[in-house]
C-alpha cells in the first residue's frame, strides 16, 4: 500500500513517476512561456483571460492524453471516441490565436512523448520569432499616418507652393483627390501624409491655416490599411 501510487496504473508498462511529474511541470511551464509571450504582444480587440488560461492548461492536457495513449491502438480510438461526444465550438476570431494553440498542443505532445528537448528548444525558438514579430511590427503596410482635407482658393497652378509646404513636414505626400465646381471658386483637396514627426501635427495644423487660399482644414490619422 506505501507505493500505491507509483504502482497505481494496471497497464502493461508501469509509470515511471519521475518522468511523469517532469512532463507536466515542463508542459506547465512552455505553457507559461507562450502564454506570457501572448500577453505580452498581443494588439486585437479580442483579448481573452480564458483564452490564456487555456494557453497554458492545455499543453499539460495533451502531454496526459499522450502518455495516456502510449502506443496502445485500443486506447487511441477510445479516446477518439470521447471527442467525438464532447463538441468544442469556441470560434476563434484571429489567426494568430490559432497559432498559439497548436503550438501548446504540440509542445504537449512533445512532453507527452518524452521529447523534452525538442519541447524546449521549440518553445524558445517560438517565442523568439512571435516577440520578433510583434516588435518589428513585421507585415505591416503603414504608408500614411495622416489623412489631411482642405479647401483650396487659390489658383490650382499654385499647388505646388502648398506641396512644397508639406515637404516640410511630411516625407511622403500623395494628393489622393481632387474635386472642384465650376460654379464654386474652391477646390476640395485630399492628402495622405507620412510625418516625418506624428508628435508635431498640431504645429503642421497651425501653419497650414495661415496659408494664403487654405481654408476649412479637417484632419484624421489613419493607416493605409485596417490592419488587424
Amino acid at each position: 500500500m506505501e507505493n500505491w501510487l507509483q504502482f497505481g496504473d494496471t497497464a502493461p508498462l508501469p509509470t515511471d513517476l519521475p518522468t511523469l511529474i517532469m512532463a507536466l511541470l515542463l508542459a506547465f511551464m512552455c505553457g507559461q512561456v507562450i502564454a506570457w509571450v501572448y500577453m505580452y504582444t498581443h494588439s486585437g480587440l479580442s483579448y481573452s483571460r480564458n483564452f490564456v488560461s487555456s494557453i497554458i492548461i492545455l499543453p499539460i492536457t495533451v502531454a496526459m492524453v499522450m502518455m495516456v495513449l502510449d502506443n496502445n491502438l485500443v486506447t487511441a480510438f477510445g479516446l477518439l471516441a470521447v471527442f467525438a461526444i464532447v463538441r468544442f465550438r469556441n470560434i476563434l476570431r484571429d489567426t494568430l490565436d490559432t497559432v498559439y494553440i497548436l503550438s501548446v498542443i504540440v509542445v504537449g505532445m512533445a512532453c507527452g512523448t518524452q521529447k523534452f528537448t525538442t519541447a524546449i528548444i521549440g518553445v524558445m525558438i517560438a517565442a523568439t520569432v512571435l516577440i520578433f514579430i510583434w516588435f518589428t511590427n513585421f507585415g505591416a503596410r503603414h504608408r500614411y499616418d495622416l489623412i489631411l482635407n482642405l479647401k483650396w482658393s487659390e489658383s490650382l497652378s499654385k499647388l505646388d507652393e502648398l506641396r512644397a509646404f508639406f515637404e516640410r513636414h511630411a516625407l511622403k505626400i500623395t494628393l489622393a483627390s481632387q474635386r472642384s465646381d465650376d460654379n464654386m471658386p474652391e477646390a476640395h483637396l485630399s492628402y495622405r501624409l507620412r510625418l516625418r514627426d506624428p508628435d508635431r501635427l498640431d504645429l503642421l495644423l497651425d501653419e497650414i491655416k495661415r496659408i494664403d487660399g487654405v481654408s476649412s482644414v479637417s484632419s484624421l490619422r489613419a493607416e493605409d490599411e485596417s490592419e488587424v
